[in-house]
C-alpha cells in the first residue's frame, strides 16, 4: 500500500528589541554569505507585480510574556470569530492569483507534463493475507484511490487514516478525514454483505487493533484538542470506555487478544523521553526502547536497544536478554512474525533493513550485537535513499514486503523471502513519457560501502531480477557539508546531467530539522520538470531531523535548536560555492516545521535565497506553544522547550520566525500557504508572517510576497494526485518567475 501512498505523494518595544538583537547577534555565526545586500531591484529585474497593491490587514495591539511586553497587532488573526478575518483571507488570495495571472500558461504546462508522466491507471499489487488478496487502486481519470474490497470514496477532500481487517476477514475498520482537519471518523463495513454497519461512526478516532475473535474492535479517541484521551472497546452493538488522564502517572499497557475482557496490564510507568515499543511471540516479549539499563550493564545510550522476557516475568519487568546494535548501526524499529523478527536499521544515516531467525535463546549470560544473530542484510539499490515497509499483515507469512525508492528510482515494490533468503521484485511505478532503462540489483556498492564485504555472502541475487533506475539521465550525490561548529552535514544533490549548467543552474533547498523525522528523498516524478529545465533540487538533511541515531535529532531540539538554522545555511553557501546553483538563483522550501526552518534562515541571512515556499508554515512559535489549548503545543515542549519557562522562552524569541523579521531588510519573493482547517499549524500563522513581513521589510521586495489559503483542506493540501499535480505546478510557476526565469518559459 505505501507505493500508492507516495503518489498520492510585530514592532518591538526598545527593550525587547534590543535585548533580542544583542543575543541574536551573540548566538549568530558569522557565515559568510554569496549575495549582494543591495535591494534585488538593482542587481536583478524584480518579478512583474500586480498592479492592486497589497492587502493591508487591521492592526490590534498585543503581546506580554514574563513581565515583558512587545508588539503583536496582527494577533487578532488568531481569532477565527472575527468579523474581519474571512474578507482578509479572500483579499489576500485576489492578490496571490493577481501576481500568478502572468504563469497560467507556464503552470498548465507543467500540469500537462507532471500528468502525462502518471499512469492512466494505478494499482498496488496484491498482498496475500489468509485466504485473501488485498489492494488498493485509482480508477482511470479519478483523484483518490479505492480500497478493495471496494471503499467508495466521496467527492472533495479525503483522506483515509488507518485501516485494520478483522483476523476472520469479515469486517473493514477504518478511519477517513473528509474536512481536513484530521478529525478521523471510524466507520466498520461487512465485507460478506459490503454495507457499512450503521450507528458505528464515531468521530476523533486515532488507532485501531482486532481482537483475535474478530467481532472486538479497539480503537483510540483524542480530545477537544486532538490529544488521545480514552480507549474504547467495541463489541459490534455496544462499547464501553476507560479514561486516562496526562500526568507523570502514565503507564504502558498490554491487552490479551485472545481474551479481550480480561482487561489491561500495566508493563511499565511513564518516563518522561523514554519510549516503549512492545511485541509478543509465543510466550516472549519484545521490547524496543532506550530506557537506561542496569549499572552492570554496558550502554552508550544513544539510540534503542532489543531486550526480551518470559511472559510470566513480564510483572516484573525482568528483562534480562538485552541486543545491542554495534557502533555504526542504530536500531529504528522492529516488526514480529512467527519465524522472524525484522529490523529497521540506520547505517551512517542509510536506511537498512534485515532479518533474524526465530526463536533466539532466551537465556543467555551476556548481551548480543545484531551481528551474533546471523541477520540477513536485505539486498537494496546502491543509491538508495528511502525504505517504507508494506502492510505485512500476515504474522505467519515468511516473505517481507517493503517499498524501495531513491531520487533516480522509481517506486519498486520488494518481496523478500526471510527463509530462502532471496527477494523478488513485484511491481515498479510506471513513469510514461520516458524511455525505459532497467538494471539488475547492483548490490555490489551496497555490501562493500554501507556494510563490510563480511555480508556480501549473505544475499543471493537472482539474476533474472531488474529495477528500472536513472541514473544516466540524473546524476544524484551525497556531500558533507561544514557546519558552523565542524559537524558534517548530509547533503543530496540531484541534478540533470546534460541540463544542468555549473555556475548557472537555479536550484531548490529542501529542509525540515524536526521531530527526528528523515527529509523524504524518495522518487518524485514532479521533480523531472525542474531537472530537464536545468534546476539543481537539493534535500539538507539538518540536525533536529532523522539521521544515524537519535544524537542527530536532539542535537537539533530546544536549547540546540539554532544548529539547525545553521545546517541549513551551511548547505545553501556549500550549493553556491561548489558552483551546483548561481549565486542569484538559490530557492528554499519548508514545509510546516520546515518552514519555521527557512523562516528564520531567511531573518538572519535575508540575501542567501532569491525565492522561497513556506507551506503551512510554523513560524509564531512563541505564540503558539504559550497557549496550550492548541492541540500540538503540550508535545511540542520536548521538542522546542516550553516558553513559560523564562529561559527557554528567552531563547526560543531569539529565533522565532515571526518575532525576528530584519527591520528594512531586502527579503526574498515568498509564496507563503495555509488551510483554514489546518489541526497541527494555524492558518493565522502564515497570515501574520505575511502582514509583518510587508510592513517591515523593503516595500519593493515585500510586493513579492505573497499568501495563499486553502479555504477547504487541511494541513497536507489536497490529497488527489491531480491536485497535488496542480499545486506544483503553482509553486515551480512561483519559482520560475521570482527567479526572473518566465520569459524563458515564454
Amino acid at each position: 500500500m505505501a507505493l500508492l501512498s507516495s503518489i498520492l505523494k510585530p514592532h518591538c518595544s526598545s527593550s525587547i528589541k534590543g535585548s533580542s538583537l544583542t543575543l541574536s547577534f551573540l548566538l549568530f555565526p558569522n557565515i559568510s554569505s554569496s549575495f549582494s545586500t543591495l535591494c534585488r531591484a538593482h542587481p536583478t529585474t524584480p518579478p512583474p507585480q500586480p498592479s492592486p497593491p497589497p492587502p493591508v490587514p487591521k492592526k490590534v495591539p498585543f503581546a506580554s510574556a514574563h513581565g515583558k511586553t512587545w508588539q503583536d497587532p496582527y494577533r487578532w488573526m488568531s481569532n477565527t470569530d472575527d468579523p474581519d478575518l474571512a474578507d482578509h483571507l479572500n483579499k489576500e488570495n485576489s492578490y496571490a492569483e493577481a501576481f500568478m495571472a502572468d504563469t497560467q500558461n507556464l503552470q498548465r504546462t507543467l500540469f500537462s507534463e507532471m500528468k502525462s508522466r502518471m499512469p492512466a491507471k494505478i494499482s498496488t499489487p496484491p498482498e496475500r493475507w489468509g485466504p485473501w488478496l488485498y489492494y488498493q487502486y485509482i480508477p482511470e481519470g479519478m483523484e483518490y484511490p479505492v480500497l478493495c474490497r471496494r471503499l467508495g470514496t466521496e467527492k472533495g477532500y479525503v483522506h483515509v487514516g488507518t485501516c485494520r481487517i478483522s483476523p476472520d476477514h469479515h469486517f473493514l475498520a477504518y478511519t477517513v478525514d473528509t474536512k481536513g482537519d484530521e478529525q478521523f471518523r471510524l466507520q466498520i463495513k461487512d465485507l460478506r454483505s459490503g454495507c457499512v454497519i450503521p450507528k458505528v461512526r464515531v468521530d476523533g478516532v486515532v488507532s485501531l487493533a482486532w481482537a483475535q475473535d474478530g467481532s472486538t474492535l479497539f480503537y483510540t479517541l483524542t480530545d477537544e484538542n486532538q490529544r488521545p484521551y480514552r480507549h474504547t472497546l467495541f463489541l459490534l452493538l455496544m462499547a464501553f470506555s476507560v479514561e486516562t488522564k496526562i500526568s507523570s502517572y502514565l503507564f504502558v499497557f498490554w491487552q490479551n487478544a485472545a481474551n479481550p475482557l480480561d482487561g489491561l496490564q500495566r508493563i511499565w510507568k511513564r518516563v518522561s523521553g523514554v519510549q516503549y515499543f512492545l511485541e509478543h511471540h509465543h510466550g516472549l516479549f519484545y521490547v524496543l526502547t532506550n530506557a537506561p539499563l542496569s549499572e552492570n550493564k554496558v550502554w552508550s545510550g544513544e539510540g534503542y536497544y532489543l531486550a526480551s522476557c518470559r511472559g510470566e516475568d513480564l510483572p516484573t519487568s525482568n528483562w534480562q536478554n538485552i541486543i545491542l546494535p554495534n557502533e555504526d548501526l542504530s536500531i529504528q524499529d522492529m516488526d514480529m512474525f512467527d519465524g522472524h523478527l525484522v529490523l529497521s536499521l540506520s547505517k551512517k544515516g542509510f536506511s537498512v533493513l534485515c532479518s533474524i531467525n526465530l526463536p533466539v535463546l532466551v537465556d543467555w549470560k551476556h548481551q548480543l550485537e545484531i551481528e551474533d544473530l546471523d541477520p540477513w542484510f536485505f539486498a537494496m539499490p546502491s543509491n538508495l535513499c528511502n525504505v517504507v515497509p508494506g502492510s505485512n499483515h500476515d504474522f505467519h507469512n515468511s516473505v517481507y514486503r517493503a517499498v524501495l525508492s531513491s531520487p533516480v528510482m522509481p517506486d519498486v515494490v520488494v518481496d523478500y523471502d526471510m527463509s530462502s533468503r532471496r527477494f523478488s521484485i513485484v511491481q515498479q511505478e510506471e513513469v510514461r513519457d520516458f524511455y525505459d532503462r532497467t538494471f539488475p540489483p547492483t548490490n555490489q556498492l551496497d555490501l562493500n560501502k554501507n556494510f563490510g564485504s563480511q555480508y556480501q555472502e549473505d544475499v543471493q541475487i537472482s539474476e533474472s531480477q531488474r529495477w528500472k533506475e536513472y541514473s544516466d539521465e540524473y546524476c544524484c550525490v551525497r556531500k558533507e557539508v561544514i557546519s558552523h561548529d565542524g559537524v558534517r552535514v548530509p547533503l543530496t544533490i540531484l541534478y540533470s546531467h546534460t541540463a544542468w549548467d555549473k555556475g548557472q543552474s537555479p536550484g531548490l533547498l529542501k529542509g525540515y530539522g524536526a521531530y527526528g523525522e528523515v527529509l523524504d528523498k524518495s522518487w518524485c516524478a514532479e521533480h523531472l520538470c525542474l531537472l530537464d529545465r536545468g534546476w539543481v533540487v537539493a534535500f539538507a538533511d539538518v540536525r533536529g531531523g532523522g539521521g544515524a541515531d537519535s544524537s542527530w535529532h536532539k542535537s537539533g531540539t530546544r536549547f540546540n535548536k539554532l544548529n539547525s538554522i545553521y545546517d541549513f545555511v551551511s548547505c545553501g553557501n556549500y550549493l553556491i560555492e561548489e558552483g551546483y546553483v548561481h549565486k542569484d538563483r538559490l530557492g528554499a522550501i519548508g514545509h510546516s516545521a520546515g518552514g519555521l526552518l527557512v523562516g528564520a534562515t531567511i531573518n538572519m541571512y535575508p540575501d542567501l535565497f532569491r525565492a522561497s515556499i513556506l507551506k503551512v508554515p510554523f513560524l509564531d512559535i512563541c505564540n503558539t506553544l504559550m497557549d496550550p489549548s492548541l492541540p500540538l503545543t503540550i508535545l511540542d515542549y520536548e521538542e522546542f522547550g516550553n516558553p513559560q519557562v523564562q529561559s527557554e522562552f528567552e531563547l526560543i524569541f531569539t529565533y522565532s520566525p515571526y518575532d525576528n523579521i530584519s527591520q528594512g531588510s531586502c527579503y526574498p519573493s515568498m509564496l507563503v500557504t495555509a488551510s483554514l482547517h489546518d489541526s497541527r499549524v494555524g492558518f493565522w500563522e502564515a497570515a501574520k508572517w505575511v502582514a509583518k513581513v510587508r510592513e517591515s521589510t523593503c516595500p519593493c521586495c515585500s510586493r513579492s510576497v505573497i499568501l495563499k489559503t486553502n479555504m477547504a483542506g487541511g494541513h497536507f493540501g489536497e490529497g488527489g494526485r491531480y491536485a497535488q499535480c496542480e499545486e506544483a505546478a503553482y509553486d515551480y510557476a512561483f519559482l520560475f518567475k521570482a527567479m526572473g526565469l518566465l520569459k524563458i518559459e515564454k
